[in-house]
């Protein structure tokens, strides 16, 4: 092995298990890199440069930006009532009533964190009051969290499709089955876990005044995936512009219709929006460089030699990716996984004639597990922020719904309609 790319297996884990900021992790492994390389240090400042000057970034900071606005408005709570309508009454009712409102949610932040900050911010005391365990309230909301990266508009399913040169309008359109689909899963998993533990709770049926009523109060909310999904598949807008749209309707709507927003409150939503802007840019970029030193070493070449035995085998191919996605995804951020394997598995996926449309969606949907697994899991610190309870507590809480999630995401890799059925 030659010793750059030693320098980078060996580093870029260690730096990863002592708890270093993905971005920065990624970045020192590549200067190493290029020190012992001999390579000249523009080339890493180039290639960062170069990396985030593409269109289709722009909708990045767009869509965080709405989805800061809506999470420090009204509209999050808004659509809680419509799922405590529409679901509330079946057994397990909020836990329910939390996965729908994630995908409601995951349709205007594009976040997983955000979504579990969002909602969860407001579930998890509701369940406990209701019954539910802390452990399973809080399990709930961060599972149903990872909705937030599969429903379009997705941040990662941009970048993706940045990277692999697909349409992103398609991943968004494609996005919309398999998303629904799995949120349909977590309802069904916490239905059987209710009744295992005995957390019978359930509202009584709204009546259909209240459910109208519901509705009228969330008309705008649900309004933002119509205009942004509609814009894109109807060919009128790009997902960067639907993006810009997004923004300029969640001000409107949050600043001068519902009056929401304060000057505080625009403070923290342009602080929030920077910070995680920088915090995914800084991967983007860092990730396009570690990119350019695996491709210089034909690291891709190895890699495609090393599994060609199985590459003209779709099914088993994509097996042996999604377990290499889960084991990876425990300690690797699931945008640093996007960057750096979707160069190196694309002429594998091309060559084994799976669509790559698809094989991003079963690429992001296997990596937003990584949400949920320590010692990487974001969604499990934000939710044991909520909620209080022990990070190991939670790891174990979620296991359930990791499984569950797990067998529908082989069911959309060998049925491949199911993603598709929209395009």
């Amino acid at each position: 092995m030659d010793l750059p790319i030693l320098l980078i297996t060996i580093s870029l884990p260690v730096m990863l298990i002592l708890s270093v900021p993905i971005g920065v992790a990624i970045g020192l492994s590549v200067a190493l890199a290029v020190m012992a390389a001999d390579l000249p240090v523009q080339f890493l400042m180039q290639k960062m440069f170069f990396s985030l000057d593409a269109f289709p970034l722009l909708a990045v900071p767009f869509f965080i930006m709405a989805g800061e606005i809506m999470q420090k408005g009204s509209m999050a709570e808004s659509l809680l009532k419509v799922s405590r309508c529409l679901i509330g009454h079946i057994t397990g009712g909020l836990a329910h009533v939390s996965v729908l409102t994630c995908m409601f949610y995951g349709a205007l932040s594009g976040s997983g964190p955000a979504t579990v900050a969002a909602v969860g911010g407001i579930m998890i005391p509701s369940m406990e009051k209701e019954g539910f365990s802390k452990s399973f309230s809080t399990a709930t909301n961060v599972s149903a969290g990872c909705l937030g990266v599969m429903i379009p508009p997705s941040v990662p399913l941009i970048i993706y499709g940045t990277t692999a040169n697909v349409s992103v309008g398609d991943l968004f359109i494609a996005g919309i089955v398999p998303g629904i689909f799995i949120g349909i899963v977590l309802m069904i998993t916490c239905y059987f876990l209710s009744r295992h533990h005995g957390f019978n709770t359930k509202s009584e049926r709204a009546t259909f005044k209240e459910t109208m009523q519901a509705l009228s109060e969330a008309k705008y909310a649900l309004l933002v995936p119509i205009i942004v999904l509609g814009g894109i598949y109807g060919g009128i807008t790009t997902p960067t512009e639907a993006g810009a749209i997004a923004v300029t309707y969640a001000f409107i709507v949050e600043g001068l219709v519902l009056k929401k927003l304060t000057a505080h409150k625009l403070w923290q939503i342009l602080r929030g929006t920077t910070l995680t802007n920088a915090t995914i840019f800084l991967v983007v970029a860092t990730a396009s460089a570690l990119g350019q030193i695996l491709l210089i070493y034909n690291v891709p070449d190895a890699l495609v030699k090393a599994l060609s035995g199985v590459a003209s085998n779709p099914a088993l191919l994509l097996f042996i990716i999604i377990i290499m996605l889960l084991i990876l995804g425990t300690f690797m951020d699931a945008l640093a996984n996007i960057l750096i394997l979707t160069p190196l598995l694309q002429p594998l996926v091309v060559g084994a004639g799976i669509d790559m449309t698809h094989f991003g969606i079963i690429m992001i949907a296997t990596v937003s597990l990584g949400f949920l697994t320590p010692p990487v899991g974001v969604n499990l610190f934000v939710g044991c922020g909520i909620s209080g309870i022990s990070i190991e507590r939670l790891s174990y809480a979620v296991l359930p719904f990791i499984f569950t999630m797990l067998l529908a995401i082989l069911v959309l890799a060998y049925v491949p309609a199911i993603v598709l059925c929209l395009l």
